[in-house]
């Protein structure tokens, strides 16, 4: 009976992949409930690539031959997008950004603030979990770029840690 319902398990998860994909979704959860004491709760989610190089070229391209120098003052502000920099820290999920533990209290972190590889920066809550967003590496907060209670998606640039 274990196998079975161990097979049809993998088939559920297969299926819900498979419907990810083809409707393009970057996650699904789903709760199976087989009896009072007996679930079956699935996440499942993937990374989908972002190209910034396509709006970059878009723009010149749609801009009239008179503005050339303007936008060549661009470029230089969309080298600086902060999810290109190599000390971001990027959201995992989509959810709602929480900057402290609970309401009231001090905030994980602030500008100029010194942290180790693995300190919770801060918190983002999907499905009312809440996410601890570790540092990735030791170093200081140069840039926080999402403020409490903030609306975040997947790859959204957090904080920008050196």
């Amino acid at each position: 009976m274990t196998d079975t319902k161990h097979e049809a398990d993998v088939a559920f998860i297969k299926a819900l992949a498979e419907l990810l994909r083809e409707n393009d979704l970057t996650e699904l959860q789903v709760k199976r409930e087989y009896g009072e004491e007996d679930s079956l709760n699935v996440r499942v989610s993937r990374k989908i690539p972002v190209a910034p190089a396509a709006v970059q070229v878009a723009a010149p391209v749609a801009a009239p031959i008179a503005a050339a120098a303007p936008a060549a003052a661009e470029a230089p502000a969309a080298a600086e997008d902060p999810a290109s920099h190599p000390g971001a820290v990027t959201s995992p999920m989509v959810g709602t950004v929480y900057m402290q533990p609970e309401p009231g209290a001090p905030s994980f972190i602030s500008v100029g603030a010194s942290v180790s590889e693995g300190d919770t920066l801060l918190i983002v809550e999907a499905m009312k979990t809440m996410n601890h967003i570790h540092a990735p590496k030791s170093g200081t907060i140069k840039r926080v770029l999402v403020g409490d209670g903030d609306a975040v998606e997947f790859g959204t640039p957090l904080v920008i840690v050196e």
